[in-house]
């Protein structure tokens, strides 16, 4: 059995990759959005800058939040005026791995928009349905396979993350450390194998779990949507 220990690291993980993705599914979904269907010249350049965390190093993502939500960074005497302080607190590690978790979140999303087919929300127009209608009724339901395969894969990207949460928010027992926190914290002992195995194997589990899960649902609504239960 996890002991109290594990228990509270595991709530902590959760917890934390629980607020980074549904903190920032509506952002990913409206970005999605516009790198679907927008037409714009400057749509190559956010394409990049969304795409940018999977090919920085996490220190460099880390450091780059740190100037910017730092005690000292614009945002973060933006926030302090405001009473909020992400500096080695769990919304700062929140905030690391919605960060990290965005591109993949996105990708999936557009992915999923584009294989829309223009043609029946055109038909829905036609018969007299609202552009918001048109959008809840039709365009929603046949992205959600992708949108839900994102919002799973960025709660496993979430409680994977390492390198830009140590770097923001340091490794704060209770606080701050999550599950890849605590192993590399266990590394450090010399009586931590014991825990390391155990944290590994609870991290393979959630992160295993969170995939099955996207495969099931992304699978259930193929179906679902393939039945036609849409209506205008």
């Amino acid at each position: 059995m996890p002991s109290a220990q594990e228990l509270a690291i595991v709530a902590l993980s959760l917890k934390v990759s629980a607020v980074a993705i549904f903190g920032i599914a509506p952002l990913a979904f409206g970005v999605a959005w516009v790198l679907a269907r927008g037409r714009w010249a400057g749509l190559v350049v956010l394409d990049a800058v969304v795409h940018l965390p999977l090919v920085l190093p996490p220190v460099v993502v880390g450091w780059l939040l740190l100037l910017a939500f730092g005690a000292q960074g614009p945002l973060g005497r933006l926030l302090a005026d405001c009473g909020i302080t992400l500096m080695f607190r769990w919304t700062g590690a929140a905030l690391a791995s919605a960060v990290m978790a965005f591109p993949l979140m996105v990708r999936a999303m557009r992915l999923s928009i584009e294989a829309v087919d223009r043609r029946l929300e055109q038909a829905a127009r036609t018969l007299g349905a609202s552009r918001w209608r048109v959008f809840v009724s039709v365009t929603l339901p046949l992205a959600m396979p992708g949108v839900l395969a994102g919002l799973v894969l960025g709660f496993a990207r979430s409680l994977g993350e390492f390198g830009a949460t140590i770097t923001f928010v340091s490794n704060i027992p209770d606080e701050t450390q999550t599950l890849p926190l605590a192993i590399y914290a266990a590394l450090q002992t010399p009586s931590g194998d014991a825990l390391v195995t155990r944290l590994a194997l609870i991290s393979v589990t959630l992160s295993l779990a969170a995939l099955v899960v996207s495969e099931i649902l992304a699978r259930r609504m193929t179906r679902w949507n393939g039945g036609g239960r849409h209506g205008y």
